[in-house]
């Protein structure tokens, strides 16, 4: 593909772990580049090299404390930052028509209404997860549930990640959690169970648990469970390494490139929606 013919991507925390991630992944894309970066306000890494902190040799992208389009333009914004900040690079993209992949977790109920409203006009996905193991799991989860009915199994969502996540359950667990429920009918609003404390009494039939795990350095680690008398059956997915997360995201740009407007996720980009 000819270098103008490259998609141009902007990333927002690129001095962040999934920002340099996206950077080197970006690198290693010989249809893709970097074409801005930018930081928090006052961190020190504003004004350094992003392929640099990356630790894939200078790009020529310094890190701004605030993310701006260039002058020809971008084909898509990749955002892994935080709610309030995801907001602001919405608005930016929304002002430019610039299509957008979100794997930033942790919103309000508000927030996702208000990001929706921002960016009614311009592509978008988002999912919690961005890895493609993690989206074939989703997929078998709800396949699953739809046979493993609630009248005769159980089912628990467990979740483990390092010790700097501050959402729990993890946007992957809930996700998961919406697809068991998906595939037996209801809403996870409605039979969701996300702590156990003292005498619980019995466990509530059809509810669905959650656990999670916060410690060191686990990248990720995500299991539905499917209970009964006489067996269990367990969905399972570990993430060695975050840069699986890095690759979905910058390969769901390549594909949302080329899409209408509209609200998509992970199941859209890997054609698994039936």
């Amino acid at each position: 593909m000819a270098k103008n013919k490259r998609m141009k991507i902007m990333i927002p925390g690129a001095g962040g772990r999934m920002g340099r991630m996206l950077v080197r992944t970006l690198h290693d894309d010989a249809d893709a580049e970097l074409v801005a970066a930018s930081e928090r306000p006052g961190s020190a890494n504003i004004g350094k090299d992003a392929g640099e902190l990356a630790g894939c040799g200078q790009n020529g992208i310094p890190l701004k404390a605030e993310l701006e389009v260039p002058a020809d333009g971008a084909s898509a914004v990749i955002d892994f930052t935080a709610p309030q900040a995801t907001l602001a690079h919405a608005r930016l993209a929304a002002r430019h028509g610039i299509p957008m992949v979100i794997g930033t977790t942790g919103f309000t109920a508000d927030h996702l209404r208000e990001l929706r409203h921002i960016l009614r006009d311009v592509p978008v996905v988002m999912a919690a997860n961005y890895s493609v193991g993690v989206n074939l799991a989703l997929d078998l989860i709800e396949q699953a549930a739809a046979i493993l009915q609630a009248k005769a199994y159980d089912a628990e969502i467990f979740e483990a990640h390092h010790r700097h996540k501050v959402d729990a359950p993890s946007g992957t667990a809930l996700a998961m959690g919406s697809a068991l429920a998906r595939g037996r009918g209801v809403s996870l609003d409605n039979v969701a169970v996300y702590a156990r404390e003292g005498v619980t009494g019995e466990r509530h039939p059809g509810s669905i648990g959650f656990s999670v795990v916060r410690g060191g350095n686990i990248v990720g680690e995500h299991k539905a469970m499917f209970i009964s008398d006489e067996e269990r059956i367990e969905i399972n997915h570990i993430a060695a390494d975050r840069m699986v997360f890095a690759r979905g995201a910058v390969r769901a740009a390549h594909w949302l490139i080329t899409q209408q407007a509209g609200w998509y996720d992970m199941q859209d980009v890997l054609g698994l929606k039936r």
